[in-house]
């Protein structure tokens, strides 16, 4: 078998021990003299010395970082984990940050035509697939918000670029046909704060 040589055995060595996953640039950084052209061929070699193993090396988003393979998760289970539903609020608001991303809380209640409560927002958060990125510079300086590597890891994606269009959405039953409501958030045909399909009045759905 051939050995792998010193750059790929150090940049197998730093993601093991890192704490969050790190890009090319990152890891060349991390190890000194090393170029960002021969630590992207050592992550290629990396990644498929580990496919189809326990482990497995993935890129999100630019950043790489080792996970267990998914076809194994029930092993690694020592119990089974309670189910808990997004409610039709949080579900809602979701769509709208990872489609329109970065995003304020008053443009999500412009697209959604209702108030969104903090609450929806925290749950979100604390499910780690949203994340405060900044401010926007205008008066006021509102927070935005934006989705997380988390939240690419849990469905699979490695950019936002993959997210699923509308077609695809109807097509695996997780949009409703006739739902002019959610089809105008993940199309953006809400952007102008038109009413989403909701009425003004209609009271926030706490998010479960």
């Amino acid at each position: 078998m051939t050995r792998p040589d010193d750059l790929e055995r150090a940049v197998e060595a730093t993601l093991f021990a890192a704490e969050e996953p790190m890009t090319p640039e990152a890891l060349a950084g991390h190890l000194g003299d090393a170029a960002a052209a021969d630590v992207r061929q050592a992550l290629r070699s990396l990644a498929m010395h580990y496919e189809g193993r326990g482990v497995q090396l993935v890129e999100r988003d630019r950043r790489w970082h080792f996970q267990t393979a998914p076809d194994l998760a029930h092993i690694l289970r020592r119990e089974r984990e309670q189910v808990r539903r997004l409610s039709r609020a949080a579900t809602e608001v979701l769509a709208i940050i990872a489609y329109h991303e970065p995003v304020s809380r008053a443009e999500i209640e412009s697209i959604r035509g209702v108030q969104t409560s903090s609450g929806t927002l925290d749950v979100l958060m604390e499910a780690g697939w949203v994340r405060v990125a900044g401010r926007r510079e205008v008066p006021g300086r509102p927070v935005i918000y934006a989705t997380t590597q988390e939240f690419l890891a849990h469905f699979g994606l490695e950019s936002r670029r993959d997210l699923p269009g509308i077609d695809e959405l109807k097509a695996a039953g997780l949009l409703d046909p006739v739902d002019d409501a959610f089809e105008a958030l993940t199309s953006g045909s809400g952007d102008e704060g038109e009413d989403a399909g909701s009425e003004p009045d209609e009271a926030e759905e706490d998010a479960v």
